[in-house]
């Protein structure tokens, strides 16, 4: 009897204390604010206070982008990668779980799409560095001199994700229920729901309540260093054509 062969599939991964054990955009801010690059907006506001504080999601992301107004691109793409060369060499740097997961997808075939709130130019770095495809974000508007302007078209959070994910299979001609989504916070979940293998990392009581109900994978969140490298690869900005 002939074993039936592996049909490619994708598998779309949150990175905030999904595959990087941090939340970058404030991990990321606070290397920026310290950094020098460039000068700071007058009295802004401390950034983990506001998030602490609570407040709509999506309003809290676009005051964060709106930190980068008058910046050029290449200067935020420049200290993005500069911040993730640093924190990829940290003892617990990853989710080694989902790393594992992630490893296991492109070894199969798998196409591995990022799906985050955070910036582009820091999730092309990492997206270059675990071989992923493509990355689904919030997109900065740029003007024709290379400068952000500090508006975002859509957070990429909540049902924005799901969006992304449904868009992106539709775009592939691919099946939902043949594909995979991991995340680690409630914001994911319509994501998790919009494909036929939802898989919960870490313990969020809310979703692993949710992939207790559903019968979901449920993933440690176990954090450490980068312990194997896929290797190959590709620059998403050359292979990422269906933005």
């Amino acid at each position: 009897m002939t074993e039936a062969r592996h049909q490619p599939s994708m598998a779309f991964f949150d990175v905030d204390e999904t595959l990087l054990a941090t939340k970058t955009l404030l991990d990321f801010w606070d290397f920026w604010a310290t950094s020098g690059a460039w000068p700071l907006p007058d009295r802004v506001p401390d950034l983990r206070a506001l998030v602490a504080a609570g407040g709509d999601r999506d309003t809290l992301n676009r005051e964060y982008y709106r930190r980068f107004a008058g910046v050029p691109v290449s200067t935020l793409t420049s200290m993005a990668r500069r911040w993730y060369d640093a924190h990829s060499r940290g003892p617990r740097a990853f989710v080694t779980t989902a790393v594992e997961a992630l490893d296991a997808h492109r070894c199969r075939g798998d196409e591995v799409v990022l799906v985050s709130g955070s910036l582009r130019p820091l999730l092309e770095a990492v997206a270059e560095d675990f071989g992923a495809a493509a990355v689904r974000c919030a997109e900065q508007s740029v003007t024709d001199g290379g400068l952000l302007t500090g508006e975002v078209d859509r957070p990429m959070i909540g049902q924005a994700k799901a969006d992304a994910v449904t868009a992106f299979v539709h775009e592939r001609g691919a099946r939902a229920e043949d594909c995979w989504a991991y995340g680690d916070h409630v914001s994911d979940l319509a994501m998790l729901r919009s494909v036929g293998h939802p898989v919960v990392v870490g313990g969020s009581p809310p979703l692993t309540a949710e992939a207790r109900r559903a019968g979901w994978t449920v993933l440690a969140g176990h954090t450490g260093p980068r312990r194997t490298a896929v290797g190959g690869g590709r620059s998403v900005a050359a292979s990422d054509n269906s933005r």
